[in-house]
């Protein structure tokens, strides 16, 4: 038997939303849906801050809240709700239970209002309002098989933006991917300064070129860093010149010239953030706040990122980092690209290209990926070999299409790549 209040459930949600503010958007149920009147309190001052266009949290929600906060628990309260929620993937679930006790509660009321007066027209009443309330929260899908079948026809007939990938510049790359997929968690994995950087800020630089909105996580470099690379390889300046700043004429020019062109692309770096929290509310208010925009998010890089929970292991820690940027890429629909450090493995071994088993605390990052690619450069073990300023791009396992590899054209001093 389904109870009537689910406390934990009605807390959780709460929790959720004071800590990722934008989840509010997400969210189905209403004031009424609530048992507890302290938590219907806590979701009407949430409410009125949404309507405000203020972002929600501790601090906006409490301030709304006033006097009232020693009703609904204080802010004790409010932390406890916050540090009982391990992850906010689970919000939509835990909304569905406060559903289901919902529901329970109002047909268990309407069944004693009939008990008390037992008549046919009351019966009706009774069917009638049962009906409506097993409709309350429930996904509705609409669609039939053939339904689904005539739009996957259209789609191939007239297809648009959204049914193709986004193209990273690189033609041989997009041959075999199709592109940046909306949709996928897309890990880059390479050996330390091998040039994972490089390559994610060339992906950033390509899309926002291309008109795209390119948002770059930094864990490693502060933002003014990667601009100065960025505008290396837009300008072809060689980046050991911002070490002692001794820049040419031309150099000038160029970096003038660059410094222009990035100015004008939707391009944001973010350079203080830890947290897969952090991380996803901001990526979820810049989707939500401009929903048409072709937004593809690179983090640099996972080791370096703090999970939610904690875990007895570090592979675990990194396997619900991965679950939720891969919940995250599908349920705003672009693509996520995530950088990553290999394991020191790959150097004890004759053939030094990377392999899956090279990837560190690897968890579930095959399972999650839906491409995982390999960087690798002969030159970078063999200073005299023959295939210098080559980048081999391995795609080890692709989801929806082909394995394999594609070679680009590294320059190593501009940090820029090209089609070979």
């Amino acid at each position: 038997m389904t109870a009537i209040a689910n406390n934990e459930a009605e807390a959780s949600v709460l929790g959720s939303v004071l800590k990722d503010g934008i989840l509010f958007k997400e969210l189905l149920v209403q004031e009424a849906h609530f048992y507890y009147a302290n938590h219907r309190r806590i979701f009407r001052a949430m409410k009125e801050v949404s309507d405000q266009n203020d972002f929600i949290d501790m601090v906006t929600v409490t301030t709304k809240l006033g006097d009232a906060i020693t009703q609904v628990g204080g802010t004790t309260y409010l932390l406890e709700m916050v540090e009982s929620v391990a992850s906010t993937a689970a919000m939509k679930h835990h909304e569905r239970l406060i559903f289901d006790a919902y529901r329970a509660k109002m047909s268990k009321t309407c069944a004693l209002q009939f008990a008390e007066d037992p008549t046919d027209q009351a019966l009706d009443a009774l069917i009638t309002k049962l009906q409506n309330f097993r409709q309350v929260g429930v996904d509705k899908q609409d669609k039939t098989t053939y339904d689904y079948l005539l739009e996957i026809t259209d789609d191939m007939c007239f297809p648009t933006e959204e049914q193709s990938g986004f193209g990273t510049s690189f033609q041989d790359l997009d041959d075999m991917t199709g592109g940046l997929q909306r949709g996928e968690l897309i890990i880059v994995a390479a050996r330390p300064s091998v040039g994972k950087t490089a390559f994610a800020l060339n992906l950033a630089a390509g899309h926002a070129a291309n008109g795209g909105t390119s948002l770059v996580f930094s864990l490693e470099m502060g933002t003014k860093l990667l601009l100065q690379r960025m505008i290396s390889s837009v300008g072809m300046i060689n980046s050991q010149k911002w070490r002692n700043m001794a820049f040419s004429g031309v150099d000038y020019e160029r970096a003038i010239n660059a410094v222009g062109t990035i100015s004008n692309w939707k391009l944001a770096i973010y350079d203080q953030m830890r947290t897969v929290i952090d991380i996803r509310s901001a990526i979820r208010k810049k989707v939500h706040d401009n929903p048409e925009a072709k937004h593809v998010a690179i983090i640099d890089y996972l080791q370096l990122m703090t999970p939610t929970g904690k875990h007895e292991r570090r592979d675990l820690e990194i396997g619900e980092i991965t679950r939720e940027l891969k919940l995250l890429a599908v349920e705003l629909n672009i693509p996520i690209v995530l950088l990553s450090q290999l394991s020191r493995g790959v150097e004890s071994r004759p053939d030094k290209r990377p392999l899956m088993s090279d990837l560190r605390e690897s968890g579930n990052i095959e399972q999650d990926a839906d491409v995982i690619s390999f960087l690798y450069r002969d030159d970078y073990y063999d200073r005299d070999s023959e295939r210098k300023n080559r980048m081999e791009v391995i795609l080890s396992k692709q989801r929806n299409g082909p394995t394999g590899t594609v070679e680009l054209i590294f320059n190593k001093a501009y940090g820029r790549f090209g089609n070979l």
